[in-house]
């Protein structure tokens, strides 16, 4: 597919009366706030191939369209928008995601999209000239909240994530992906690995939202990545015997509830102990009764660290921990892990680029720290020179309608990008 092509089923740009070329990050930010906005929680139901993600995307197509940029979706549902040649090669990106966690915050994806394009207009003011070409992208299925696995759409891409592996994901409802796709419009047989596009890009840099209080701490308003964690996901299913709650006796109970609840406070336990963390935030109860006892409990793990030995030990001490609470309650049990991500260390020279750039003018040293979260970045620095920017939030609270940036920080975080994106499309 050529640049400018729009992929098939791809939504149509709106022509409400949107955001125009100049757009401010103010106005643009406003636009989008209510898009998948639940009333109740207050948070985002951004999920991919649903109605709030195709409302997401057709707000993207129509920022590109207003800019005169050239529109595109790959193979795998990923937009973007070029300005010059794609062919060229060398290109620098920018950009991030825009669906969501169940009832996450306002800021996580979607402030590296809107900063990207607002960015974007600051060189076009600053009479910029372009000695590469830029793009703007939005990678979808980020946030995994459907189908269980983040950073599809990248992983795609970037081949960590066969077309036979995708093609078996399935949400809550049973829905895989690929019925999701073609009810949303889109091939998922044209869905894989897509070196080439790859091979365009020079440096890749995605703007987010700090989920953490480092630089509220130490008084920076932008930070810059210095690698992600090594984190992953394993599903821990407790199967016990389903009976009935008011007249089967204590002793008499297989309950495998009783496991998981033990196995959740060890969790916590072996976090503490590592200095690392680990959260079961996702569960699955059958048969899902008030009054019977359960037959199975399903219990979805995350855990993050500094480093791999300590990612195992915590990990390896949860497991054991449950194998024994499993055992003492007659409980069967198989732990599976669903996903992994080693640790990533950024492109080091595009870091210190990035450092020098932000300095160059205050001689001011932009901070580095490390992550726990997850990103496209992350999955693509495997193929590409990748850089991440973190912008201050105020309270740490991320994946909750509470995740905040003050304004000014976001602002500073527009201009922060739009310095880097100068500096390297300059070279």
């Amino acid at each position: 597919m050529t640049a400018g092509e729009a992929g098939h089923g791809d939504p149509p740009a709106r022509h409400d009366g949107g955001p125009r070329p100049g757009t401010s990050f103010q106005e643009m930010w406003r636009e989008l706030l209510p898009v998948g906005r639940h009333p109740g929680s207050g948070g985002y139901r951004r999920y991919a191939w649903t109605g709030a993600d195709a409302e997401c995307r057709a707000w993207f197509r129509q920022q590109a369209e207003d800019r005169g940029l050239a529109y595109e979706v790959d193979r795998n549902g990923n937009q973007w928008a070029w300005l010059g040649d794609p062919a060229a090669g060398d290109a620098v990106v920018t950009g991030s995601h825009l669906d969501s966690v169940p009832d996450g915050g306002a800021f996580d994806g979607p402030l590296g999209v809107v900063s990207s394009f607002a960015a974007l207009d600051e060189l076009r003011g600053r009479g910029v000239e372009f000695a590469r070409p830029l793009a703007v992208v939005n990678f979808g299925d980020e946030e995994g909240a459907r189908f269980g696995l983040a950073c599809v759409g990248s992983r795609l891409t970037a081949g960590q994530l066969t077309v036979e592996q995708a093609h078996r994901l399935t949400d809550g409802d049973g829905v895989s992906l690929p019925r999701a796709m073609e009810a949303a419009g889109y091939d998922p047989d044209a869905i894989g690995p897509d070196p080439g596009r790859l091979a365009r890009i020079g440096a890749f840099v995605e703007l987010h939202v700090e989920q953490g209080r480092a630089l509220d701490l130490s008084g920076d308003r932008v930070g810059i990545a210095s690698a992600i964690w090594p984190h992953g996901r394993w599903r821990f299913d407790f199967r016990g015997e389903a009976n009935h709650a008011g007249t089967t006796r204590l002793v008499d109970r297989r309950d495998p509830m009783l496991s998981y609840a033990e196995t959740v406070l060890a969790a916590r336990r072996e976090a503490e102990l590592a200095g690392a963390v680990a959260t079961f935030g996702k569960i699955a109860v059958e048969p899902n009764g008030v009054n019977a006892i359960p037959s199975l409990v399903r219990g979805w793990l995350d855990s993050r660290a500094a480093d791999q030995d300590t990612l195992d030990t915590v990990v390896g001490g949860i497991e054991k921990a449950a194998r024994e609470y499993a055992d003492a309650h007659g409980i069967d049990l198989d732990v599976v892990r669903e996903s992994f991500t080693p640790v990533v260390e950024f492109d080091h020279a595009l870091r210190d680029e990035l450092g020098r750039i932000l300095g160059k003018d205050t001689g001011l040293k932009v901070p580095v720290l490390g992550t726990g979260a997850g990103h496209d970045a992350g999955i693509l620095s495997g193929s590409v020179p990748t850089a991440m920017l973190f912008v201050r939030n105020p309270t740490g609270v991320s994946h909750s309608p509470a995740e905040s940036a003050a304004e000014d920080d976001c602002v500073a975080g527009v201009r922060a990008l739009a310095d880097v994106l100068e500096g390297l499309v300059r070279r």
